[in-house]
């Protein structure tokens, strides 16, 4: 018959082991929309449209526009690389090879263009930023547009 001590051993040894997986396993807590650009936003750089401006006419920058194709039609910054944020992770190698370059990302108010910039960064692109207020402060602020 095996002793009571041997036995707690086996229990606590097991209960240990439970919480280690427990917690290496846990699934991440759902979040909203806004919560994600906030999580984002932290990861980031961001930068304002006037300093987006200065570094178009410097002509260093390559501006890469995430909005849908419909809205890129519409108008874009002069120059803009247009990529969709949902294929964002399947074609930015083609688009922008050197992950080196400077990247300013934009949308229409600023949200697609964080997570993209971000996504940006988790695939080795080491200098991107995202463009505050997106495509429609860029309009408002009078800056050129295609």
């Amino acid at each position: 018959m095996i002793n009571n001590r041997f036995m707690r051993g086996i229990l606590a040894l097991s209960l240990l082991l439970a919480l280690v997986l427990s917690f290496g396993c846990a699934a991440k807590k759902p979040m909203t929309t806004q919560e994600m650009e906030a999580e984002a936003r932290k990861h980031i750089e961001e930068i304002s449209m006037a300093d987006a401006k200065v570094e178009l006419d410097l002509g260093e920058a390559i501006f890469l526009d995430v909005r849908e194709p419909e809205e890129y039609k519409k108008g874009h910054i002069p120059k803009a690389k247009h990529l969709p944020r949902g294929l964002l992770e399947y074609k930015i190698a083609k688009i922008i090879p050197n992950k080196s370059a400077r990247v300013i990302a934009y949308c229409k108010v600023g949200g697609r263009g964080c997570l993209a910039a971000e996504t940006l960064g988790r695939l080795g692109y080491t200098d991107v930023a995202n463009m505050a207020g997106g495509w429609k402060a860029w309009v408002k602020a009078g800056y050129p547009v295609e």
